[in-house]
């Protein structure tokens, strides 16, 4: 992931976008997680952390419309 911003394009360009190469890259990102964080001899509470602190700001911005619209606004 040491791509400079002059490279980006000739590195995007080099991916594989079809819908197997997309799995591979999530599946290659999962293994890649799950070695750093989860697969370790003395695990902590970090990685399960950071997954759980992940799908809470994710869920949060999924309902932040209907969040919105249920404050209690003062009209004056």
């Amino acid at each position: 992931m040491e791509v400079k911003l002059g490279e980006l394009g000739s590195w995007m360009g080099k991916r594989d976008f079809t819908p197997n190469g997309l799995l591979a890259s999530i599946r290659n990102g999962h293994d890649r997680y799950y070695n750093k964080y989860i697969n370790v001899k003395k695990g902590g509470i970090g990685g399960v952390a950071m997954l759980l602190v992940g799908y809470v700001a994710l869920s949060y911005l999924w309902e932040y419309d209907h969040l919105k619209h249920d404050r209690w606004r003062k009209y004056h």
